[in-house]
């Protein structure tokens, strides 16, 4: 019998040899499938998850314009209405922003699906980015209906400075994801997101300048206000729209920064230590 080379190609329906990794750096197929299952579970309430929100912020326009907008008020140099419209949109945003990433992991605990997220060949970066970037794109969704809810008002939306308008709005809809992934991490029940949504988000969003200039505050409460990441978020924002803003936006550039790298690490360590997950 005469003796046959051995063939070393992989059998038919192997992709690699045995001990050679098959998702050597990133696996694109499993963060793009995590991704979209973000993206559709909230698609798939719409009405609660995007229109809502918009319709919610369009009604706090109307009642502050209606209000405290009549006769020509102005601040900062600008009309009322157009002062508050852009910290409306990314109040909106970072808000939602949160509410998306807080209830994914936190809905896997209690119905004990957490495991659908845990086993899948997917590292913590890929993970913490699949979740990330599902919320902050329902936060995109949420302030463009918003946008086009105060267009289609009368109200005077044109962006003067889009890179501001992308930057602050897509660095505060991340801080706010970050946010709530470590709320649930840390979470046992729903009560337990509310309460961190209802005692900590909103307050700080609605205390950092949305609907008044901190120049008229107390010396005391403006140095408060500039130790909220939110005002930063929202100033920026706003000098996107009306170039004018409470703070230096350089400052603000990278205060986000440096607050999304700090938050975004903790999340990272404690994702890759399974805190209050595997536990």
């Amino acid at each position: 019998m005469t003796d046959q080379p051995k063939s070393h190609a992989p059998a038919a329906g192997t992709i690699s040899e045995p001990g050679v990794p098959v998702i050597p750096f990133v696996n694109w197929i499993g963060l793009r499938t995590l991704y979209i299952k973000e993206v559709r579970r909230f698609f798939k309430v719409q009405l609660q998850t995007v229109w809502a929100p918009a319709i919610t912020t369009l009604l706090f326009l109307v009642i502050f314009t209606v209000a405290l907008g009549r006769g020509g008020r102005e601040v900062m140099g600008v009309p009322f209405n157009s002062f508050i419209a852009p910290g409306l949109i990314v109040m909106g945003m970072i808000q939602n922003a949160f509410a998306n990433s807080s209830f994914s992991m936190l809905a896997g605990k209690i119905q004990g699906t957490i495991v659908d997220l845990l086993m899948p060949p997917l590292s913590t970066l890929e993970l913490l980015a699949g979740i990330v970037g599902g919320a902050v794109t329902r936060a995109l969704c949420v302030g463009a209906a918003v946008w086009v809810a105060m267009f289609l008002w009368g109200i005077d939306v044109t962006p003067d400075h889009v890179w501001a308008v992308l930057y602050f709005g897509l660095m505060g809809s991340a801080m706010l994801a970050f946010m709530g992934v470590l709320t649930s991490m840390w979470a046992e029940k729903f009560d337990h997101a509310a309460a961190v949504t209802n005692f900590l988000v909103a307050p700080a969003a609605l205390l950092s300048g949305t609907f008044y200039s901190i120049d008229r505050l107390d010396p005391t409460f403006q140095m408060i206000s500039h130790a909220n990441p939110f005002f930063y978020v929202i100033s920026g924002f706003r000098y996107g729209f009306i170039e004018v803003s409470d703070s230096d936006v350089t400052a603000g550039f990278f205060v986000l920064l440096g607050v999304n790298l700090v938050l975004g690490g903790l999340c990272y360590l404690l994702l890759s230590r399974g805190w209050r997950i595997k536990n």
